[in-house]
């Protein structure tokens, strides 16, 4: 196995279960703030099997890896999308239990 396929399956392992944290929570209650971290951990694991595609050679069309390719831009939108909306979401969520 290459190094880049290790670490983005040992990267899904905590994607995975801050997807199924943040699901159980949401069953819980139900809030716009959990509702955004939720989908920013759906962009991340999105970026996980970008980064499982680029390292099995799977869909070669994307270009994974390259600069100015459709895999690079889908890689990149996801991972800033996923940290804006996780990272807003849970300041949100945590304003919102303080008051």
């Amino acid at each position: 196995m290459s190094a880049t396929l290790d670490k983005a399956l040992a990267a899904l392992v905590p994607v995975c279960a801050l997807i199924t944290w943040l699901t159980v929570l949401l069953r819980k209650r139900r809030t716009v703030f959990l509702e955004l971290q939720l989908v920013g951990a759906v962009c991340l694991l999105i970026v996980v099997l970008a980064h499982v595609c680029e390292a099995s050679h799977l869909f070669p069309r994307m270009r994974w890896g390259e600069p100015d390719s459709p895999g690079h831009y889908l890689d990149l939108s996801s991972a800033i999308a996923g940290i804006t909306l996780l990272s807003s979401g849970y300041v949100l969520e945590r304003w919102r239990q303080s008051r």
